[in-house]
């Protein structure tokens, strides 16, 4: 408690330095030097608050003894007023400083004198202006009743103006100048969060002058977009889109907030994933090709950081689900080709992995997974194809569609002891498992997973099953010669979905789950939930 008042104490005279500035706010500089600091200043009252509640008022004077000074002259400063909480949390410090039961008339003045600083932040947004008092009173309205009327009429008037700007185009008379929209911009910075500012808010993000640059002030985007993400202002996706189109920043924060989230949640679920998505706006708003090309290199990105961790590539398959989802709902006649979102990939193979399986005859299913092997195998065994990318580009692409390799093991799997396992599905499975191998790795990994899969018949048809034979069968053994770590990941993908559909295969999911020691791979985290329900 005391390091916390000794590191409140060093940064009062900052503070104080600060507010001295602000107290002449007339200047474009000091108004643009307040609303930088003002989330900064807020969490210091927060923190401020969180020692004061925990001392009476006379040992608050006697740690802090110029608390009356920073708190005066916060109280006097209208663009504190306005900025998210901070009106609130400077009446929860003022209130530290009444003395319920004062014994001197030093302890009265100062519950006087605090008194006074609250009666001023609850009429802050009054006016003083007598002529105008005089005004209502003859119309017979109260100011409580005017005031509000007032702020609404003012915003809708803006609003109306911003619209009308919008129409008239080039008819620069009738037009708002660039400067006084960038001015109200720049005044609205701290009130983003205020219900009755919500609609201003909205329609300077849709404004769209003559101008060649950007008219905004920059750190109007970002209020808005953190008090987006906080859940503190409400936009409609157009606005958002506005938002992230016009302030690249605002939208890479916004992905990294999503991953952020993604993180921190202790079980993700597919299904808790796919709230997060929507939630967030990012698959509506990827519908223009612009914002989906920064999502989707974000996600790249954070794969090649992560060495391909599964939380991020089933991220990114829910993503591109709820992306193509939000492209059907959108339009019923493509706005953009679609080359436009993937300009790296052959077109007739998007068409292909855009078919979603269920929309076909799971007896047809082996007719595109066929067709996209195929066609993935003339690409990247081709390299006259440089045009359509290399194999992490292709492998990039199917990764976003990777129910398809999920189909593929399942097919693999419940033919198995039926009939020779098909090359196609084999070479698909190798492929997504390790894109960068050559294409004698790549046959090598196949005739590996013909040995599993032949290992899994024989189990298919033996009276017993237990999770010693399945580990067997991954050679999951401590005393045999390890596979390399693509035909791991296979065998442990082929195996989650043979405890999926094989007699006694969930009764057992727990102790396979537990004895295997190396991460499964993405696609497997949905495989896993299945498993583990079944079993409970």
């Amino acid at each position: 408690m005391a390091q916390d008042s000794v590191g409140l104490s060093s940064d009062y005279q900052f503070w104080i330095q600060k507010l001295s500035v602000w107290k002449q706010a007339s200047t474009l500089e000091t108004q643009q030097d307040t609303c930088l600091y003002l989330p900064q200043f807020q969490e210091f009252l927060r923190q401020m608050y969180e020692a004061l509640k925990e001392m009476d008022s006379n040992t608050v004077i006697e740690r802090f003894p110029t608390i009356g000074q920073l708190l005066a002259k916060a109280c006097r400063n209208p663009f504190i007023l306005a900025y998210d909480e901070s009106q609130k949390i400077l009446i929860w410090c003022l209130c530290c400083l009444i003395n319920k039961d004062p014994q001197n008339s030093g302890e009265s003045q100062l519950n006087s004198w605090t008194r006074g600083l609250l009666s001023h932040i609850l009429a802050a947004f009054r006016s003083d202006i007598k002529e105008v008092d005089l005004f209502t009173q003859g119309l017979g309205y109260a100011p409580a009743d005017y005031y509000p009327g007032l702020l609404k009429n003012m915003v809708l008037s803006l609003v109306s103006e911003l619209r009308e700007n919008h129409l008239n185009g080039f008819n620069t008379q009738s037009r708002m100048a660039p400067e006084r929209v960038r001015s109200l911009s720049r005044v609205c910075v701290p009130l983003v969060t205020l219900p009755d500012f919500e609609p201003l808010v909205e329609a300077l993000l849709t404004y769209h002058g003559q101008e060649p640059q950007e008219v905004l002030w920059p750190e109007f985007f970002g209020a808005v977009n953190e008090a987006f993400l906080l859940k503190k202002i409400c936009l409609p996706v157009s606005a958002v889109l506005c938002l992230w189109l016009r302030h690249l920043p605002s939208l890479e924060k916004a992905v990294l907030h999503l991953f952020e989230k993604l993180v921190s949640s202790e079980r993700n679920c597919l299904r808790r994933i796919e709230c997060f998505m929507k939630d967030s706006l990012l698959p509506e708003a990827a519908c223009h090709p612009a914002i989906f090309r920064v999502v989707d290199e974000m996600f790249r990105y954070a794969l090649l950081e992560t060495e391909g961790a599964p939380e991020v590539l089933a991220a990114m398959q829910v993503f591109t689900r709820c992306f193509v989802e939000a492209l059907e709902k959108e339009n019923q006649q493509p706005k953009f080709a679609l080359k436009t979102y993937f300009p790296y990939a052959s077109p007739s193979l998007v068409m292909v992995l855009l078919q979603r399986p269920k929309d076909i005859p799971q007896g047809l299913w082996h007719r595109p997974l066929k067709r996209i092997s195929e066609m993935l195998k003339e690409i990247v065994e081709d390299e006259t194809q440089g045009s359509s990318g290399g194999p992490f580009e292709n492998w990039f692409l199917l990764a976003h569609f990777g129910g398809w390799a999920d189909i593929a093991a399942e097919q693999l799997l419940t033919s198995v002891g039926d009939a020779e396992p098909p090359e196609a599905l084999l070479w698909l499975l190798a492929f997504s498992s390790s894109p960068g191998d050559g294409p004698q790795q790549r046959a090598q990994t196949m005739v590996e997973v013909k040995a599993v899969l032949s290992h899994l018949g024989r189990l298919l048809r033996s009276p017993t099953l237990s999770a010693g034979n399945l580990l067997a069968a991954a050679e999951e053994s401590r005393e045999g010669d390890p596979r390399p770590p693509a035909c791991q990941q296979l065998t442990r993908r082929l195996l989650l979905n043979f405890l999926l559909w094989a007699p006694g295969g969930r009764a057992m999911a727990r102790d396979v789950i537990t004895l295997v020691s190396l991460p499964f791979p993405a696609s497997c985290l949905s495989l896993t939930a299945q498993v583990e329900d079944g079993a409970d």
